[in-house]
């Protein structure tokens, strides 16, 4: 007889209502939201925090966000998520079991939305399923990262029989027109797609960066974001690529270091931020960062920064 599906089934909600109007959230366990932080550069700063340590096979994860009304926000997440390894570990059936993790998010009425979770590490013979999904009006923004260490390499660890499966969809909402596709990005990795020249060639990190850009941005002004963007890779160590979609940005990083992906598409964060006539963003008090993502090695040593986790602070005044 085939063992009962087990594992969590928790689901998190959070609704916007728009500048000056506050938010409603909440969770299940093992998801919770944490205490909001206004970051005086106009966007909320809302953590995620998953209490149970880590995904197992069978664990269930559902977020479903709604931004309207000009709110501004950036989600994030409290620590690294973990997904531990499944296979061959439940004695009455070995039937693999994947862990699942749904986001859905809706933005309306000239909303502007920063997903940017810590990063997600697929322990040996791991298997999760991700799906994330964006719907978004002609008014609104989205920027969202994507970090994950395929294998715990700094162990030793490969993958084994694990594999990491992810769906990216971006679709435009235009009453007028008639939606669009901005992006469909689906990806598969295993320990085969690891090693192959076209896959990961050998390297445990992939980082994906998107940027669905608000109606009116231009061609030109994409170009030039491309070129500039490309140009903050400097003295970062990997495999880096960024180009143009219809109506925003998207980046990949292929390498050995989380850390090299973070401080890239914290660069890009900065420029898009830049771009859109804002502030440069602060790092949220929940990441675990000494370093400043924005400065190359030899500004910081020659300014002698030493910034405790504020990386951004200096460059916000």
């Amino acid at each position: 007889m085939t063992a009962e599906p087990s594992g969590w089934s928790a689901q998190a909600w959070l609704t916007l209502a728009g500048q000056g109007s506050g938010h409603q959230a909440g969770a299940t366990a093992p998801l919770k939201w944490l205490r909001s932080y206004d970051r005086g550069d106009g966007y909320r700063e809302l953590p995620l925090l998953h209490t149970a340590g880590g995904l197992v096979g069978g664990d269930r994860l559902q977020v479903a966000i709604t931004a309207s009304g000009d709110s501004q926000a950036l989600l994030t997440t409290v620590a690294a998520q973990k997904v531990y390894g499944s296979l061959g570990r439940f004695r009455q059936d070995d039937t693999p079991r994947w862990a699942h993790q749904n986001v859905v998010i809706r933005l309306r009425d000239q909303a502007a939305l920063e997903w940017l979770p810590q990063e997600l590490v697929l322990y040996g013979d791991g298997l999760l399923q991700q799906e994330l999904t964006v719907e978004l009006e002609a008014g609104c923004s989205w920027l969202g990262t994507d970090v994950v260490r395929l294998g715990r390499s700094a162990a030793g660890e490969g993958l084994g029989q694990g594999c990491w499966r992810s769906s990216l969809t971006i679709r435009r909402r235009d009453p007028a027109a008639g939606d669009r596709w901005e992006l469909v990005d689906r990806l598969s990795l295993d320990r085969h797609a690891l090693q192959r020249q076209h896959g990961m060639d050998g390297q445990p990190v992939l980082g994906t960066l998107v940027w669905a850009a608000p109606d009116g941005t231009g061609a030109p002004a994409l170009d030039a974001l491309v070129a500039e963007g490309r140009q903050l890779r400097q003295g970062l160590d990997g495999a880096m690529a960024l180009g143009r979609l219809e109506q925003g940005l998207i980046a990949r990083y292929r390498g050995d270091s989380t850390q090299m992906a973070r401080f890239w598409f914290c660069r890009l964060w900065g420029l898009l931020r830049q771009h859109q006539g804002q502030q440069r963003p602060v790092l949220p008090r929940v990441w675990p960062f000494q370093e400043n993502p924005w400065l190359d090695e030899g500004r910081r040593a020659a300014e002698g920064f030493n910034l405790n986790g504020q990386c951004g602070q200096a460059l916000a005044e």
